[in-house]
């Protein structure tokens, strides 16, 4: 592997670099590296667990908190393992965060994604 598109290194792959860190150390501009990030940010939500708009702050805490330790539970984790399926959690707040991050991109970037895809 050359590189990885993820923003985070898998732990499997200690010594390939992620995408971001190469931009940084090239000193890419930050148009690029939102780009970057716009484009790859749908393999970083993975498969997100959404709740309608308005639902209250204290009720989505609980909803990451009930999330987080059932996603953790040993069984859980146990039975993954048998099946041979990788469980790697994110947390809602990185969630959010990263989908506020790529709601919030300035138009250029935007333009520039969609001639990258032929719109």
């Amino acid at each position: 592997m050359l590189i990885q598109t993820g923003f985070k290194r898998d732990p499997r792959l200690p010594n390939v670099p992620t995408l971001y860190e190469i931009m940084d150390e090239l000193k890419a501009s930050e148009s690029s590296q939102r780009l970057a990030k716009l484009v790859l940010a749908n393999g970083d939500l993975g498969r997100p667990i959404v709740a309608p708009p308005a639902v209250p702050a204290d009720r989505i805490k609980i909803l990451r908190q009930a999330f987080m330790k059932a996603i953790n539970d040993p069984q859980l984790l146990a039975q993954a393992e048998k099946q041979n399926v990788e469980i790697e959690p994110t947390s809602g707040e990185e969630l959010e965060a990263l989908a506020k991050e790529v709601m919030a991109q300035p138009p250029e970037v935007v333009e520039r994604m969609k001639k990258l895809f032929g719109k």
